[in-house]
């Protein structure tokens, strides 16, 4: 952590070096003289020699490094960040990863406005952040790169600090030409830290100061107050990233942890049946084929949510297996998964043995471009899982991402806070199919119709 006797950069303070010593202008002194008339304001000071200028400038960019808390990320670089991602991509996740690239390498450049880079865990966030920073102190801007939870404690620290007073630090963190503060939202929310982030954010916020950050919260999630500043489109850029963590990019491309949609690979539209041959009541035989023809046209362009409701075997299992395999023949990856199963694997991240972080797991799940929720059911749900899957739904809620449910219960037993998101119908559209199983007739009676689908 750094010191507040390293903080302030002060180029004057650069020791001179010796010159060259077969420089025909210094002869070695490394300085000249000044031909400047009497009353002029730099008349009788020296200025460094020509043959220095490329040493002291070296030295400067040492000391801005050493000051700018970025000895951990020196390699974070723009020239060592894969913009293409790693193989196996979606071409959405590759497009967002690319554009960020872009968007930062031009930041770097000009350092006016804001960045805020959002995504899961491992996406590029920090790399990216980190190479706008490094980029800003070879060009000799001053810099601090700091993480929020390390941004409270440094200010925390300076009350016991001999070196510079509270106040001294908080303007020197306020005021810096360039903040870089990574991980906003991880930070421990007491409402003296609450007040503290505010304060430093509102200041750069109000004097327009280059700043840039991250996080793995949607912006909706964050602060009320530094969200609000967050949402200015005239200052804030916001990139948001969808690209997998680069630390395990197979895992997250494909989510064998978690889909199984490679064991429903069977179930297309092509396969599906509309039970023509069968004696059903139309309303019913309306409400499956209307079904479909949503399915269908949701696995062209997903957009929204789509609930698909009706009791278990009557086909919503096989659309919403239908809409994932075609997208997954599209090139994306989308996550198919069984809500019991969904919470099991949550719950499995707790265990000692777990190679999985919850942090992780449960960010796989809802910043996905694509989640299918297999077989909602709130009845006899735990006040913990109640939770969890709120917060899935609220932020693929906020954030509009695609997201298609199949529940056998009635909407009124689901959780009022997820069924009031469901209820909305700029966003969700909702399908309740009223056929009774595939293995039961209209009569009730078991019956035999092969390669039928079902769920």
């Amino acid at each position: 952590m750094p010191t507040s006797s390293n903080i302030n950069y002060d180029p004057d303070r650069i020791l001179p070096l010796d010159g060259d010593p077969n420089c025909p202008i210094c002869h070695g002194i490394g300085f000249v003289r000044q031909d400047l008339p009497i009353g002029h304001p730099n008349f009788g000071k020296l200025a460094i020699c020509v043959c220095r200028q490329q040493e002291v400038t070296q030295s400067s960019r040492k000391v801005l490094f050493s000051v700018s808390n970025l000895t951990a990320f020196k390699d974070m670089t723009f020239e060592n960040f894969n913009p293409r991602g790693h193989v196996g991509l979606t071409g959405e996740q590759t497009t967002s990863l690319t554009y960020a690239f872009n968007q930062a390498r031009r930041f770097s450049q000009e350092l006016t406005g804001w960045l805020l880079f959002t995504g899961g865990y491992g996406c590029g966030k920090t790399h990216l952040a980190a190479a706008i920073a490094n980029t800003a102190v070879v060009s000799g801007t001053p810099t601090l790169f700091l993480t929020a939870p390390d941004l409270l404690d440094w200010m925390r620290f300076s009350y016991d600090s001999p070196d510079a007073t509270f106040e001294e630090r908080f303007e020197e963190i306020r005021n810096v030409n360039l903040l870089v503060l990574d991980d906003l939202g991880t930070q421990n929310a007491t409402p003296w830290a609450q007040e503290k982030l505010f304060q430093i954010i509102n200041h750069r916020y109000v004097n327009r100061l280059p700043t840039v950050l991250t996080s793995n919260q949607d912006i909706s999630e964050i602060e009320g107050r530094i969200s609000s500043r967050l949402q200015d489109p005239t200052l804030v850029g916001v990139i948001k990233i969808s690209a997998p963590d680069y630390r395990s990019p197979t895992v997250d491309s494909t989510h064998p942890l978690l889909s199984s949609l490679h064991l429903l690979s069977h179930l297309t539209f092509g396969n599906f049946s509309l039970r023509e041959p069968e004696t059903l009541d139309m309303d019913a035989r309306s409400s499956l084929e209307k079904a479909f023809r949503a399915a269908r046209d949701f696995a062209e362009a997903p957009m929204g949510w789509l609930v698909l409701t009706g009791t278990y075997g009557c086909g919503k299992t096989h659309l919403a297996a239908a809409i994932g395999n075609a997208r997954l023949g599209a090139g994306e990856s989308p996550m198919f998964v069984v809500v019991p199963d969904l919470l099991d694997h949550l719950r499995a991240t707790f265990s000692p043995n777990s190679n999985m972080s919850y942090d992780r797991l449960f960010d796989q799940v809802r910043m996905t471009s694509l989640l299918i929720l297999d077989d909602l059911g709130m009845q006899s749900a735990t006040a913990w899982a109640r939770e969890k899957l709120y917060q899935i739904f609220n932020y693929r809620y906020n954030a509009n991402l695609p997201t298609v449910i199949t529940t056998a219960s009635k909407i009124d037993e689901i959780d009022a806070r997820i069924r009031s998101r469901m209820l909305d119908g700029r966003l969700c559209k909702i399908y309740a199919i009223t056929t009774p199983p595939y293995l039961t007739g209209a009569d009730g009676k078991p019956r035999k119709i092969a390669g039928r689908g079902k769920g």
